[in-house]
Order: C-alpha cells, then sequence, then structure tokens
C-alpha cells in the first residue's frame, strides 16, 4: 500500500478535521512510499522505533506522535535523534491524538468502556466530539470492587480516590484516557458516581473528596493501549497489512 493512501484510510477513518487538537495528525515524518508492514504503539519513543527497524516495519502508527503544540522547534537532542532513526531506515511515523480518543469504536474512551463493562451514554461535554464520556454498569458496585475490576482489566492497580462516602455503590461512571482528570469536575456535576483517569493531579484528590464521587487514577499508558491496539487490528483486518502491536512499559 503506498504510505500516502494509508495516510487517506486513516484520515477517513479517524476524521481528524473534526478536532481541535495540539499536534498533527496523520502523517507526520514521511519514509518508504511503500507499506507493507506496520507497527504499532501508544507512544513514538525511542524504544519503539528500534523496535520498528528490528522488525523491517515499513510504518509505526501511534497515538502520541510529534510536533506537539508549544513544544521547541529545533531538530535535536532526543527529538533529533528518534527522527534521524525514522528517516535512516525509510520509516513513515503516523500519529492520531485526540481523533484515537474519541472514535466511537476503535477509540481508547470506546475501548475502556468495553473492557470494564460501561455502557456508553454520551459525551460529559454534551457534544459528540467530547473527549470525556460517561456511562453505566449493568449492575451496581463497591468502590473496592471497581478497582479489582480495572486492575484486571488493564494489569495495573488504580490510585482510588474515595468520596468521604466511602461506602458509596458505583452505578454511574464518567471516564477520559490519559490525562483527564480536571473533567472530574463535570462528572461531579453531572452526579456520576465515579470518574476514571490516566492522570491525577494534586487537587483532583480533594473534588473526589468533596463532591462525593470516586476517583481512579488508572494510568495514562494503561488507559491509552487499547485504541491503538484496535485501530492496528481493524487495518489488518480490513486492508490486509502485516501490523504489529508493540508494548512499551510505561508505568506512568
Amino acid at each position: 500500500m503506498n504510505n500516502l493512501q494509508l495516510e487517506l484510510i486513516l484520515n477517513e477513518k479517524l476524521s481528524p478535521q473534526l478536532v481541535k487538537d495540539y499536534s498533527p495528525n496523520g502523517l507526520q515524518v514521511e519514509g518508504s512510499e511503500k507499506v507493507k508492514r506496520v507497527v504499532t504503539g501508544v507512544t513514538a519513543s525511542l524504544a519503539l522505533i528500534d523496535k520498528a527497524v528490528e522488525l523491517n516495519a515499513d510504518a509505526i502508527l501511534v497515538h502520541h506522535g510529534y510536533f506537539w503544540k508549544g513544544e521547541p522547534e529545533p531538530i535535536r537532542g532526543m527529538k533529533g535523534k528518534r527522527i534521524r532513526t525514522l528517516i535512516k531506515n525509510d520509516i513513515n511515523l503516523f500519529g492520531y491524538h485526540l481523533p484515537l480518543d474519541i472514535h466511537p469504536d476503535l477509540g481508547n474512551n470506546a475501548e475502556l468502556a468495553r473492557l470494564l463493562g460501561i455502557k456508553v451514554e454520551g459525551g460529559l461535554e454534551g457534544h459528540p466530539q467530547s473527549v470525556a464520556m460517561y456511562g453505566s454498569l449493568d449492575s451496581p458496585i463497591s468502590g473496592k470492587e471497581f478497582e479489582e475490576r480495572i486492575e484486571k482489566a488493564l494489569n495495573r492497580q488504580p490510585l482510588h480516590i474515595s468520596p468521604e462516602n466511602v461506602d458509596k455503590i458505583i452505578s454511574t461512571v464518567g471516564w477520559c484516557t490519559g490525562g483527564g482528570q480536571d473533567y472530574i469536575e463535570l462528572a461531579a456535576q453531572k452526579d456520576l458516581d465515579a470518574f476514571i483517569s490516566g492522570e491525577i493531579s494534586e487537587r483532583t484528590t480533594y473534588v473526589a473528596r468533596e463532591q462525593d464521587i470516586h476517583y481512579f487514577s488508572a494510568g495514562h499508558h494503561a488507559t491509552e493501549r487499547y485504541g491503538i491496539k484496535a485501530l492496528g487490528e481493524w487495518l489488518q483486518e480490513e486492508h490486509g497489512l502485516d501490523v504489529i502491536f508493540i508494548d512499551i512499559d510505561n508505568p506512568v
């Protein structure tokens, strides 16, 4: 497959033009015109690039790519080494950030809901491009039981901040994968029982305690593994590419 054709396929699937993002979505570093093997992963770290080189990949497809708003522009140091390695080995880099978070079928939020048994009911921001979602569980469970469910699904123990009513049962849940902890305010306003995200801030603890909502910090990397993996599997099934998912350990 041609690399620009692959970009067109991904753009048609993820509709990046509908989202205001912090980085460019699509082909970020151009490599070989012909793409047969694609390595997918959460972040375009040097470790992932080296693995793609080892596997003779023609392209890397990630959630966290390059050229973020506000980052230094010079291509030097760590950034330079990554990009030199891509160019030297003729490897394309494709990155999709918010479009992959919010995709209703393959996105990080959709995949997290599937893994945790949450029925999606809508976006916390009240529109289709909302990066935070809400839904309900099939049956109410305790905070401890939900903590254990998250740990089993993501293979990572979440940090659980209980509300002052520690015995509050969970029936409704809001969530935003990655660094979406501040959406807990919207979740509390919507009177949800719990909110899940990847990261936690110092202030999040007090919001959870004082606004009567369970909070689960389940890991930025851990909550965002599954969208890029699902997207790669879709590419392989629908378009016949050889796709290999590589999970580079990241405890954050």
